[in-house]
């Protein structure tokens, strides 16, 4: 992962409300939620809604899939994963007794 994706996403994450979305899609598992499930659940106005659900599909950490008249977001675990492989990548790398804490990550 190139450092102004991590940058990105990290930035996303780093407001409050875009964070609760977030932790509430990767609580919803693979099967998403419903954009209304999540106003209700977050008590968040539509408007604020989907611009902040815009903001984290920008940058790759959701997605959304339109089923009949419903939009329902996923969690992208694949760039979830991605970015923490990116924070964990090069740990302790500069520390000779901390050898097997990369294959521990």
């Amino acid at each position: 992962m190139k450092i102004d994706d991590a940058a990105a996403r990290l930035e996303a994450l780093g407001n409050r409300t875009r964070l609760q979305i977030y932790r509430a899609l990767v609580r919803a598992g693979r099967s998403g939620t419903p954009v209304g499930r999540l106003q209700d659940k977050l008590k968040i106005p539509a408007s604020t809604l989907s611009h902040h659900i815009k903001s984290l599909v920008a940058v790759g950490l959701v997605s959304q899939v339109r089923e009949s008249t419903t939009l329902v977001c996923h969690a992208n675990y694949d760039s979830m994963q991605g970015l923490v492989d990116f924070l964990v990548s090069e740990c302790c790398v500069d520390e000779a007794e901390c050898k097997d804490a990369k294959t521990a990550a």
